[in-house]
């Protein structure tokens, strides 16, 4: 079926309109359109120890489906594949003991087999820890031993820089534009907020708004052209 460029274009503004609509319910995510972007982050508080956010113009550093790396405000972090993922149930980023090298946060593979760790946290700093429950020989009592995994990853880039929202709520960077990578409190970069969720930059309301007339907008765009089309038509009977 032949579609005209205006149609088209209408039919575009509201799937970008309706993904707005969608962003709302994602932590940290941003709308495609600035017109319905919060005027600045918000958060709040979680009884979720692995919930934390970073600071304002700041990201958590992660990979997509492909093993890209790619960046994302959602801190909703949880256990996955023998380490720490984020809400996506991607592998996020960090920096290990003694490697300075980006590379997915991963628990002892002994701690693990076993479900040693307990009381799982984020430090503001980015440790994530955990305590080892072990038996001391002679008594049998337990103690508990903490465990750092390392530090998670967080990136900034430059001012003004057009940053791109992915279809599942990761941002990526455009090409020939690199984040600056540093951990939390490091002196680059504020420490994190623990036990805090950070809530969509998308105002819900107005984003609705904004869906609706642009079908208003589809609408009338397609009775015109039915009336164009009928206008057409008498014509010709005219003619004939």
């Amino acid at each position: 079926m032949f579609v005209n460029a205006a149609t088209e274009r209408s039919l575009d503004l509201i799937a970008s309109r309706a993904s707005d609509v969608y962003k709302a319910f994602t932590p940290g995510a941003t709308p495609a359109n600035g017109d319905v972007e919060t005027s600045r982050p918000t958060s709040r508080a979680t009884a979720d120890p692995l919930s934390v956010t970073a600071p304002p113009g700041t990201y958590f550093v992660t990979t997509d489906a492909d093993g890209r790396t790619v960046y994302t405000r959602d801190g909703r972090l949880r256990v996955g594949n023998g380490g720490i993922v984020g809400s996506n149930g991607r592998a996020m980023l960090g920096y290990a003991k003694d490697d300075a090298s980006l590379q997915a946060l991963q628990f002892d593979a002994i701690d693990s087999a076993l479900g040693r760790q307990q009381h799982l946290r984020v430090a503001p700093d980015g440790r994530v820890m955990y305590d080892r429950l072990a038996i001391e020989p002679r008594s049998g009592t337990q103690h508990a031993q903490p465990v750092c995994i390392g530090r998670l990853a967080v990136a900034r880039f430059p001012a003004a820089t057009k940053l791109s929202t992915r279809g599942d709520g990761t941002i990526a960077a455009p090409a020939g534009v690199a984040a600056h990578v540093g951990m939390p409190g490091d002196g680059d970069f504020g420490v994190l907020a623990p036990m805090r969720e950070e809530q969509s930059r998308v105002d819900l309301d107005l984003s609705l708004e904004r869906l609706h007339d642009a079908y208003v907008a589809f609408d009338a765009l397609q009775a015109a052209h039915k009336a164009q089309g009928a206008t057409g038509k008498v014509a010709m009977d005219l003619l004939k």
